[in-house]
């Protein structure tokens, strides 16, 4: 299957903006997911719910509540244009942003199922052997999780590829700035001649996402058989 030179240039977008939104998204959706698992608190569910959010909104919604607070007339956007030079309206950034939200969701759930599914007792074994707070969730929490967090990773990155309608509604659809691979193939089909690219680039967009899913999965078989080994070590040194 050869690519024109557009489809390359919405290909390449394409990855740009999921990786950077995969990256986005990981430090926060790691520490908000330790916080959801593992801390009871007021407003839990509140939290709770403003994460998952985006899942449940027509995407054109989170992208137009982007638009109207971070476009050049927004509050915040306004601000960041005028103070910084930032504009992130209908650029690859503002993009980015847009895939970002979209996609936390897919990764605050996996790491907080992996976060609860931890063994404590590991956790206590390692500071009853004086290690510090913070180096038992880098020695211990974080390595048990790191499943989960493979796996939130892959999805995060699988819905960037595909975000559209939030990117749509606060970028737009500019050629080399914002046109992704779902916005390149819905330009090709409104175009007379582009049934043919558009079928090239859904039949990529589906390979993508199929190879990611299986790379998760088999990433994340191999880190459970890892840790699946180191466990049991684990629990004869707490004993």
């Amino acid at each position: 299957m050869t690519l024109t030179p557009d489809e390359w240039q919405a290909l390449a977008l394409s990855a740009k903006v999921a990786s950077c939104a995969t990256l986005i998204c990981l430090p926060a959706g790691i520490a908000l997911a330790w916080l959801l698992a593992r801390r009871e608190f007021r407003g839990k569910l509140l939290v709770d719910a403003l994460v998952q959010l985006p899942m449940v909104l027509p995407p054109v919604v989170p992208g137009y509540l982007l638009l109207l607070l971070l476009g050049t007339q927004g509050p915040v956007g306004g601000w960041l244009q005028a103070q910084f030079g930032i504009v992130l309206a209908f650029t690859w950034k503002g993009a980015v942003l847009a895939s970002a939200v979209m996609a936390f969701p897919l990764m605050v759930q996996p790491v907080r199922l992996a976060f609860r599914m931890i063994d404590r007792r590991l956790e206590q074994a390692a500071s009853t052997l004086g290690a510090a707070p913070w180096r038992v969730f880098l020695s211990v929490t974080l390595p048990l999780a790191l499943p989960g967090i493979i796996a939130g990773a892959m999805l995060c990155f699988s819905r960037s590829l595909g975000e559209f309608g939030a990117t749509m509604a606060f970028v737009g659809n500019i050629p080399g700035e914002t046109r992704t691979l779902p916005l390149a193939i819905y330009s090709f089909t409104h175009l007379p001649d582009g049934e043919a690219a558009a079928l090239r680039l859904t039949l990529l967009s589906i390979a993508l996402a199929f190879a990611a899913l299986i790379a998760s999965h088999l990433i994340t078989r191999r880190t459970e058989r890892l840790l699946g080994q180191l466990e049991p070590r684990g629990r004869d040194a707490g004993a």
